[in-house]
């Protein structure tokens, strides 16, 4: 039996050359890595809200918790109305290479590695291809047009529907549309993160790129929901993060102090006006929002009601003006692994 979703999710297309996508997507990072413990039964539960209220675009990476997420999401789907599981679009990225202990040692983009990880998710998720496949960042050692070309070979065997890209530069963006379409390019982009209007995004634009963008609320730095008392738990990614850090912390929710007087004279809440921001800055830009929990799915859902007009982005400009944040979005090894930032 097919099921309607049960709230209409407005649609974006990703790129010119990818599928048409909700307007907001769900990343499912944070279900299983990075953020400390969470609650599979929530995860799910998140999952299946989501896609029930007309979330399409689920996006997952082979390394999150060693395959762990992918498997959360097989069973979220395997468990969901055949209506959403049909709706569902999967966008994988792959290629970080990890220890028994959950370090981080690199990349590898070769063409036979791009194949081999394609394999193993494709058995995780338990389908026979995956909507969107991308490197989560560029293997220093391999060309990005053999990656790409790789790719390509799974989209012509019917593995892989569309290519994508991540945390790429504008050049790399360039030589990897020499190669074949690239329906979009996942990148972080928020009010405090705003490195990509300068080249990156008018060269998405221009090639025709759809862009995803990761981080909007900033890992929670700017949800209106972070303290400055908050402690994190072990194996919490902000842990270790510049901006959650002394000063840098003590700055950056200042910033969220402007821009929730911002969000409380519109009657909404500051998560919601961090991702109507991102959403006015074009239709060609989904954003991914990292619930874990229902109730903050329900409120960043609520951003899609939100309308900005120019005095509301003035004022949330002022706010939170840009370049404002207060340190690096990576430690400085991580750093070192984005040609976005090179």
């Amino acid at each position: 039996m097919t099921t309607t979703p049960k709230n209409s999710v407005p649609t974006r297309p990703l790129g010119t050359t990818g599928p048409t996508v909700s307007a907001l997507g769900l990343g499912c990072m944070g279900m299983s890595a990075l953020y400390g413990e969470s609650d599979r039964a929530e995860s799910i539960a998140t999952i299946h809200a989501a896609l029930d209220a007309g979330v399409t675009l689920l996006d997952t990476g082979d390394f999150y918790g060693m395959g762990h997420n992918e498997l959360l999401i097989e069973e979220a789907l395997r468990t969901a109305p055949a209506g959403a599981r049909e709706r569902a679009l999967t966008s994988v990225k792959f290629g970080a290479l990890r220890t028994v202990e959950g370090g981080f040692t690199g990349y590898d983009g070769r063409p036979a590695a791009v194949k081999n990880f394609a394999a193993y998710s494709l058995q995780r998720l338990g389908t026979d291809h995956i909507d969107v496949y991308r490197i989560a960042r560029v293997d220093p050692d391999v060309p990005v047009e053999e990656t790409v070309g790789a790719i390509a070979e799974l989209v012509e065997a019917g593995h892989v529907r569309h290519i994508g890209l991540s945390e790429v530069g504008a050049d790399t963006l360039r030589r990897a549309a020499a190669v074949a379409p690239i329906a979009d390019l996942q990148i972080e982009y928020s009010l405090i993160s705003r490195g990509i209007e300068e080249k990156i995004l008018p060269t998405a634009r221009e090639l025709g790129i759809g862009v995803t963008a990761y981080g909007v609320l900033s890992r929670g730095l700017i949800s209106g929901h972070f303290t400055r008392d908050r402690e994190l738990g072990a194996g919490d990614f902000r842990g270790m993060s510049p901006r959650f850090q002394g000063e840098n912390l003590d700055r950056n929710l200042d910033l969220v102090d402007r821009l929730r007087a911002v969000a409380e004279a519109k009657g909404v809440t500051v998560a919601q006006t961090a991702i109507a921001w991102v959403l006015a800055q074009g239709q060609d830009i989904v954003p991914l929002i990292g619930a874990r929990r229902r109730d903050r799915l329900a409120e960043a859902l609520g951003a899609l009601d939100v309308t900005l007009d120019a005095a509301d982005l003035a004022a949330v400009e002022e706010a939170v003006p840009a370049g404002a944040a207060s340190g690096a979005r990576y430690p400085e090894a991580q750093m070192a692994h984005l040609d976005s930032e090179h």
